[in-house]
């Protein structure tokens, strides 16, 4: 009776042990995702920079010099192969936690993460109505990990 009540507490214990690793685990891998994907977005939104009016070049030049201009711009590789980390860092994160987790903290801590990387590298002005958005979208965060 007693080595049963032992043996039952043991793996209590091991499942909740398990359960908040995998937590752990999970909210390292949101980490991940908004760093990469804010990485990401900030080397696209460069390399775009350099290449310049899409649809202007197109009109001018054509589809093939569009993509040339494109493909030649180091950054865009650099972007998207954050995206690819991002990406990847998201399938760890779901096999490690909850959907419901997982999607809505990484979406919402990168849309603030991205707010301020906008303001910081590419010089953009953010109005206070994003700041506030980035606040609030913050502020629901924080709710979600408690």
């Amino acid at each position: 009776m007693i080595w049963e009540s032992m043996i039952g507490q043991s793996v209590i214990g091991e499942i909740v042990i398990g359960q908040s690793v995998n937590e752990l685990y999970a909210w390292a891998a949101i980490g991940v995702i908004t760093l990469a994907a804010t990485t990401g977005d900030v080397l696209l939104a460069h390399s775009m920079r350099r290449v310049g009016d899409v649809g202007e070049l197109w009109r001018t030049s054509g589809l093939f010099s569009v993509v040339g201009r494109i493909l030649t711009t180091p950054t865009f590789f650099l972007g998207v192969m954050a995206m690819g980390v991002a990406f990847y860092s998201l399938l760890f994160g779901l096999s490690w936690g909850n959907l419901s987790l997982v999607v809505p903290a990484s979406a919402s801590l990168t849309f603030v993460a991205n707010a301020l990387a906008a303001r910081i590298f590419l010089h953009e002005r953010v109005g206070r109505r994003r700041w506030l958005a980035a606040l609030l979208v913050g502020a629901g965060v924080i709710l979600m990990a408690l």
